[in-house]
């Protein structure tokens, strides 16, 4: 059995829902569905930063890590957040999954926030996860949250976490990379 470890904030952890519905459980579903030797295990946690995940990331690799997928950088948009310091930190989260294990496939989520922010920052903020896939040469999913932002069908009545059917599309954008890292 191979261990896919999702690390995460809300958006992961399936906040406001009951854990079968969070994105990386109905990835478990499709696992289990093509009898695959995959165990999904989530780490997500509701409100975390790319500095939070920085100090929480060791207690998680205890196990084997075979693909890990690094979906942090939301609430560090929302905080405003210099895009520089939530690339360096997602950069030392991938550079202690990679020391501890080099073989591990790493698959990382895109974040994006809405462009009526002033300045450059929402560029700046979402091309810092296609920077990171291209410089570490791992696999990228654009915009973990496409389809789903701004739609209020898809999101609980706080307008920013996903309903179980909003969930259902994270998996569907997650599954598209994710199949393909599956041996």
């Amino acid at each position: 059995m191979k261990n896919i470890l999702f690390f995460g904030d809300s958006l992961t952890a399936g906040y406001g829902l009951v854990a079968s519905q969070a994105y990386p459980s109905l990835i478990q579903q499709r696992i289990d569905a093509k009898e695959l030797s995959y165990k999904v295990i989530n780490a997500g946690l509701s409100g975390d930063t790319s500095a939070g995940g920085v100090h929480r990331v060791e207690r998680w690799l205890h196990d084997k890590i075979d693909i890990f997928v690094l979906a942090l950088g939301a609430n560090d948009g929302l905080r405003g957040i210099p895009a520089r310091e939530t690339s360096q930190n997602l950069q030392t989260i991938i550079n202690k999954v990679r020391h501890k294990y080099p073989e591990a496939k790493i698959i990382i989520s895109g974040m994006e926030i809405p462009d009526i922010l002033p300045g450059r920052y929402a560029a700046e903020f979402r091309a810092l996860f296609r920077e990171l896939a291209l410089k570490n040469n791992v696999s990228f999913i654009p915009f973990l949250l496409e389809g789903v932002v701004g739609m209020r069908h898809l999101n609980l009545p706080d307008g920013v976490h996903p309903n179980a059917e909003g969930q259902k599309l994270l998996a569907n954008h997650t599954w598209a990379v994710l199949e393909r890292v599956l041996e």
